[in-house]
């Protein structure tokens, strides 16, 4: 834990050791007890008929936003990923529930207390490492009396809930894995493919000598390969597919011009004043004032080359940073060290995080104060610190943290220990209480520098984004239909692009970027339907449902592009067979599609390629057809072309069967599948999804 979190997370450190142990007190009086939340008459969706409420969805939503939210998670992605992990839960609970499977109140008191406890962390000994099992167990039962609900449901979902969740998923699994048997007839089979090895002589005509341009592939051509291949194209949710043209609303010239200028008017003002922060206060600033000094290694900034060289007092700039234009003026600069190690004991007075009051002001001052008086009377500074410190994380070793960076604790800690001399003590007040320092160590000396930075985004004007939506907004109203919607695109020379695959839940079309709200639109509309201008980050989008594709086999439309080439080539080979090769043997079949007898050694039956040809199961199916040795096949219909084949020999290769070996990979391989077991048994669900109602 770093210093700066330590010293910010002190206080719900506290509410958080009391609230988790009054939870696990209230699981292990009470039992393991699943559900029970109260709900409203608004159904998120059902899974093989349980129902997931949008109350209960809400919660663990508004949940995983605080645990993510600060990461970049949006609100978007959690909502599918929380889904996603419900429907797990759900249709293995049935699972579980069906098979008997259960998590005791014993087994979970033996996991929360045992070795891989949720719980270790907080009752760790930070000097052994060691899980105060006791300790714990001990408040248990001084704590039972929590109220924070809100706070104990935190716990819950967090930390006793998954932990129940992950015991229940690997007692399932080990169900699933201990359940795989390997037959001793397949072990021998696999052990004999392993082993088959081929040789043939073949004549070949390659799909490419006819142009592609010759060879049409008709709807019905699809329409005809799909329904004889109808599973591999099954489709579980509806699809639309749109049409739409971007009306750019992103800052012009004329904006960035405005707003250097702007930045030009400042900068007179800026160099003069005495009080950067307030100047940078009044008139506004995206890069909020760091009161403090960095050093070079330190500064993110991509020209800090030129920054570190301006006197202080006076400016640099305005410079173009990414989007943003900038002023920057040097406050001042100073030799710190890039490193610091300092023992300290905190009284604490409040978590500004929360806002709770952890005692009064003036009774930490004075506490503060007795503490300062001891230690310069001689009294041992680690007992002081075990005794009266609130800082966790370093309590518990004398108040001592090691060597951290510039940076990494509050302003005014930070400013202290860098400072002052190694060897100084004071006492230094922060939002968080009163800390007694003493600076150990310091190291590598170097110029850090204050600067403060007044920077402004280039925004789109009014004006600009005006323009913009109006200019959506009438090509909106000319364009009522289809055919309407593309002579207008052709009119105000507008490009028309392509939104395919669209589901209901998505949250972004493909090279839109986030459109959640235009998602909604489309499926709230029918094919046909012109949008009015909806804004998708920094442009204004009209757009045409150009179909719709309901869920189960595909359209003809939606089939093409993964089957013409196959349909396509298929239709070549009847070309190539009916009109160009002739022939009974391997050289005439060879000298009509104007090739040579090729040879193909060493092929291996589970390895389905041939060497400078690819992939062509359907030929090493031949090679090790024992009626075709010394024969030649019927034309055969390959992945690359047309293919007639002479085995000349198939047998199994020379050498030692390790059945064993073979044994355990398959083994192996049955068992790592009960992990691929869960996507089975959402496939087999029945789910109703009505997430794009409320999202």
């Amino acid at each position: 834990m770093s210093v700066i979190q330590s010293i910010r997370d002190k206080g719900a450190w506290i509410i958080f050791g009391i609230i988790a142990l009054a939870l696990i007190a209230f699981i292990l009086q009470d039992g393991v007890r699943r559900g029970g939340r109260s709900t409203d008459n608004t159904t998120l969706g059902k899974i093989n008929g349980e129902k997931i409420e949008r109350v209960a969805f809400e919660e663990k939503l508004t949940l995983q936003e605080k645990m993510y939210g600060a990461q970049g998670a949006q609100r978007e992605q959690l909502i599918g990923s929380l889904w996603n992990q419900e429907v797990e839960r759900i249709v293995l609970k049935q699972e579980y529930e069906k098979l008997g499977i259960q998590v005791t109140s014993k087994e979970l008191s033996d996991i929360l207390f045992g070795n891989n406890s949720p719980l270790r962390q907080e009752f760790t000994d930070p000097k052994t490492g060691e899980f105060r099992v006791n300790d714990a167990k001990q408040a248990i039962t001084q704590l039972k009396k929590s109220k924070n609900a809100e706070q104990i449901n935190m716990i819950n979902n967090v930390y006793i809930e998954p932990t129940i969740e992950q015991t229940l998923r690997n007692k399932y699994q080990g169900i699933l894995q201990q359940s795989a048997y390997i037959p001793k007839w397949m072990i021998e089979k696999q052990s004999a493919d392993n082993n088959a090895i081929a040789s043939i002589s073949f004549a070949f005509a390659s799909y490419a000598s006819i142009s592609d341009s010759t060879v049409k592939v008709s709807d019905d051509d699809i329409s005809s390969y799909v329904n004889k291949h109808s599973n591999q194209f099954k489709k579980e949710e509806e699809t639309r597919s749109i049409a739409y043209v971007g009306f750019d609303a992103a800052p012009s010239q004329t904006d960035s011009l405005t707003l250097l200028n702007q930045i030009k008017s400042y900068k007179n003002d800026f160099e003069a004043t005495n009080d950067a922060k307030g100047y940078l206060a009044k008139v506004g600033t995206d890069l909020t004032f760091y009161d403090s000094y960095f050093s070079k290694t330190k500064m993110q900034q991509p020209n800090k080359d030129s920054l570190v060289k301006i006197p202080v007092g006076t400016i640099y700039g305005p410079y173009l940073d990414g989007s943003s234009y900038v002023l920057a003026k040097m406050i001042g600069i100073k030799n710190w060290p890039d490193s610091v190690t300092v023992r300290h004991i905190l009284i604490a007075t409040s978590n500004p995080q929360t806002g709770q009051v952890l005692r009064a002001d003036s009774i930490g001052q004075k506490l503060i104060d007795s503490i300062s008086v001891a230690v310069k009377g001689g009294a041992d500074f680690a007992a002081l610190c075990t005794k009266y410190s609130d800082d966790p994380g370093s309590k518990e070793k004398g108040g001592v943290y090691p060597f951290f960076a510039q940076g990494q604790m509050v302003i005014p800690f930070n400013d202290y220990v860098f400072d002052h001399a190694v060897g100084s003590k004071a006492v230094v007040k922060t939002d968080y209480g009163y800390h007694y320092v003493e600076i150990l160590g310091q190291k590598n000396f170097a110029p850090a520098y204050k600067i403060a930075y007044l920077s402004k985004a280039i925004v789109s004007s009014n004006e600009t984004v005006s323009n913009a939506n109006t200019a959506a907004a009438q090509f909106a109203a000319n364009a009522k239909n289809r055919k309407s919607f593309n002579e207008n695109a052709i009119k105000v020379s507008k490009q028309l692009l392509m939104g395919n695959d669209i589901k209901a839940n998505d949250n972004q079309i493909s090279g839109m970027g986030a459109s959640r709200q235009l998602v909604r639109w489309i499926y709230e509309h029918a094919a046909g339907d012109v949008s009015d201008p909806q804004e998708v980050g920094d442009k204004y989008i009209v757009a045409i449902i150009s179909s719709v594709n309901k869920a189960g086999t595909m359209s003809v439309s939606e089939a093409r592009p993964l089957c013409e080439n196959i349909v396509r080539s298929t239709k070549k080979a009847k070309i190539l067979i009916d009109t160009k090769i002739k022939g009974n043997t391997l050289e005439s079949i060879a000298a009509s599609a104007g090739t040579s007898v090729q040879r193909a050694d060493s092929l291996s039956f589970v390895t389905p390629f041939i060497p400078n040809m690819g992939s062509e199961p359907k030929i090493i199916g031949a090679a090790f057809n024992k009626s075709l040795q010394g024969k030649i096949s019927e034309l055969i219909e390959g992945n690359s072309g047309v293919y007639a084949v002479r085995v000349e020999s198939n047998a199994a290769k020379m050498g030692t069967t390790d059945e064993s070996g073979i044994k355990q990979t398959m083994l192996q391989a049955a068992r790592m599948s009960a992990f691929r077991g869960l996507d089975a048994l959402k496939k087999s669900a029945t789910i109703t999804d009505n997430r794009s109602k409320f999202y």
